[in-house]
């Protein structure tokens, strides 16, 4: 029984491979382009076309590698037709190890990724073998200069399919970290030394010496301008080994602390900015191989083979090939020309480059630097942006609970989704919104950070009593307000977000701190969205629970018809008794006792005499030092995913602390002795 019609089987035979290589082509495109894009933007949509294409690819090419392998049986047709085209499409293998090797701004969607280069490396021997066959299969014993020039594809296929193999190797967990511990060191000779001194040991003053630390200082000959790069680079090699969750010496923490103490908050910020795009590049691009001495030698050989290769079809006899094979040859020359080009471009104006460039103070260096960097480089005290190539999205996620609890719910029929939970996860997402990170809030969060590191210089059991600070420190002298950071920390984040919403609805000054709105709405989403970055809890329970009971609250006294509305209901409830006391532990909501913790607010303007900006400026520091508690407790290969969606606040914020000395990931490392024997 034949489904589709037999005409339909034979055009679909005839285009098959055509239909593969092209859209083999098309995904290249999509992820060199969407590759770069997605380290500085948040969009969904972005993330799920470049999801799509980076696991399509590899399937597409290897298929169309079988289907090209299976094809290879025409070629003992008597036909010449066939094995014309049959030599033509064989021709076509190289370029399917040439995507196979991927674009050099995407090696890895995620870091799960990298750890699969065990199977990147098996398909690249079992790929290249598959494509060395098709081209044995299709060589005849007269002379064919087509195959001859697909050689130079072949080379370039090879290179490019090897760099993404070793690039997913070295980014890999165990060789990231391996890569990073220093050499093996005996130290000096322990026999040695008990031998020639004996009981008179404690008397070597060298014994116990720590030989000098000499503090990182700027090299004179660097191009002004670009300093920053290169700070950001030191920064770079010191700290990428907390990502393989190795230990800090306190003579890197001081170092760095040095050199943050006397920056401006824009400059910290974007320094760390920039440090952080190297990270990226080394665990999510062909970076660390594109940018070292391996990369300067292969790099130019793949291009100039692909360059070589292009100009041999040019002037090849194409006699008796298929009108719609050879275009679809040049496209695949061009599609791969462009690539090529793209990539270079797209490395010239990399952060690496700057960094090299500005190395060299020759007029003709200069030159090049002033005219490819110079109108980016000019750094402003009132300006946002130093440099003005985008890192990341310079934005926060914005969730809020009342706002969700008075979504409108769908009709009955749309519903059907929720035994999957699709639709559950498809509402929290609409309710997300994106702000953008102001230069206010970055210099409150540096201001807030700046004098506890300076309290705290050099001395572990201050630096520990910092880094756990989650509110408890701004609010020492409140009793009436303590309780509520004694508790977990998701219940804690949830009672301040519903009172800093409530308290803001209800506040008499118009001069409402956006400071405080933008953190609580982006802690409930960390809560919410990214539980993982958070310490272990039950904050989706309580969330869940607490929304429950929100929206039942609503639905009993008529849907409020705004926020203004629901905020006077809640408020209106006699909250006095803890939530625990009257329905016991059964429930985790916290709605109430949100009410209960915004009221207290309220009474210090009317009992303490206060005024609202004073209010203000306490909540919003609670809300910093949740923040920073936050951001020191996130795992660093939390911060390492991230990196891959956008960026977050929270990693911007963990890495600033650890510049400024407040990490609990460090370790005092005593020195060796310095006397030789």
């Amino acid at each position: 029984m034949r489904i589709f019609p037999e005409t339909i089987t034979e055009l679909w035979n005839e285009w098959e491979l055509r239909v593969l290589v092209l859209i083999s082509l098309s995904l290249q495109i999509i992820l060199i382009m969407l590759g770069k894009r997605r380290k500085y933007t948040t969009r969904n949509w972005v993330r799920f076309v470049l999801w799509l294409a980076y696991l399509s690819a590899d399937w597409v090419a290897t298929v169309s590698l079988g289907v090209l392998c299976n094809m290879q049986g025409f070629s003992k047709s008597t036909d010449s037709a066939p094995h014309q085209d049959g030599t033509i499409m064989a021709f076509w293998a190289p370029f399917l190890l040439l995507h196979l090797g991927g674009p050099d701004t995407i090696t890895a969607f995620s870091l799960e990724d990298n750890e699969l280069w065990l199977r990147h490396f098996l398909g690249l021997l079992v790929q290249v073998g598959v494509a060395f066959y098709v081209f044995l299969r299709s060589w005849t014993t007269g002379t064919n200069y087509l195959l001859f020039v697909a050689i130079p594809i072949f080379v370039a296929g090879i290179i490019k399919y090897g760099e993404r193999t070793w690039v997913l190797w070295s980014a890999s967990s165990g060789n990231f970290r391996d890569s990073l511990l220093p050499p093996p060191n005996p130290g000096l000779d322990y026999v040695k030394i008990t031998e020639k001194y004996g009981e008179d040991i404690d008397l070597w003053s060298g014994f116990n010496k720590r030989p000098g630390y000499e503090r990182y200082r700027v090299d004179t000959n660097i191009i002004l301008d670009a300093r920053i790069f290169h700070e950001a680079h030191y920064f770079f090699k010191i700290f990428r080994c907390l990502y393989a969750d190795l230990i800090l010496s306190f003579a890197d923490i001081n170092d760095s602390y040095e050199a943050f103490k006397t920056k401006s908050p824009n400059k910290a910020f974007k320094l760390i900015e920039i440090e952080l795009g190297f990270i990226y590049d080394v665990l999510y691009t062909k970076a660390s191989l594109v940018y070292s001495h391996a990369g300067s030698f292969l790099r130019p050989i793949s291009f100039i083979s692909t360059v070589s290769a292009f100009m041999g079809f040019l002037i090849v006899n194409k006699h008796g090939y298929s009108k719609i094979n050879i275009i679809i040859s040049y496209v695949l020359f061009i599609g791969a020309l462009v690539l090529e080009i793209y990539a270079v471009i797209v490395q010239l104006f990399s952060d690496w480059t700057v960094l090299w460039l500005s190395k060299h103070k020759s007029p003709r260096w200069n030159r090049i630097f002033e005219a490819i960097f110079s109108r980016r480089l000019a750094i402003s005290e009132n300006k946002r942006a130093i440099y003005e190539k985008k890192r990341w999205s310079h934005s926060m996620a914005q969730f809020n609970l009342i706002g969700f609890c008075l979504r409108h719910k769908p009709a009955q029929c749309l519903r059907i989704w929720d035994c999957f939970g699709v639709y559950e996860k498809l509402e929290k997402y609409l309710q997300i919104h994106l702000k953008d990170i102001t230069s206010e809030l970055e210099i409150f969060v540096f201001e807030h950070i700046q004098p506890k590191a300076k309290d705290a210089e050099g001395n572990a059991t201050r630096i520990n009593e910092v880094c756990h600070y989650r509110g408890d420190e701004v609010l020492r002298a409140f009793d009436d307000l303590r309780w509520s950071v004694e508790v977990d920390f998701d219940e804690s984040i949830l009672l301040w977000h519903i009172a800093t919403d409530l308290y803001c609805d209800k506040c008499q000054d118009a001069k409402i701190p956006e400071i405080s709105k933008s953190l609580s709405d982006y802690m409930l989403y960390l809560l919410v969205m990214c539980p993982f970055m958070l310490p272990n809890g039950i904050g989706q329970i309580r969330f869940q629970d607490t929304v429950a009971e929100a929206e039942r609250f609503f639905q009993d006294r008529k849907l409020p018809s705004n926020r203004s509305d629901a905020c006077d209901k809640l408020l209106a409830v006699d909250s006095r008794f803890p939530q625990a006391s009257v329905k016991g532990d059964v429930c985790k909501s916290v709605l109430f006792d949100g009410c209960r913790l915004a009221k207290s607010l309220q009474l210090l303007e009317r009992r303490d005499g206060w005024d609202s900006e004073k209010v203000w400026k306490m909540i919003s520091n609670v809300w910093v030092e949740m923040l920073c508690y936050a951001a020191n407790q996130c795992r660093w290969n939390q911060h390492a995913q991230q990196l891959g969606r956008g960026g977050e606040l929270l990693t911007h914020v963990s890495l600033l602390m650890v510049h400024l000395g407040l990490t609990e990931q460090l370790k005092v490392i005593k020195g060796e002795g310095i006397v030789p024997l």
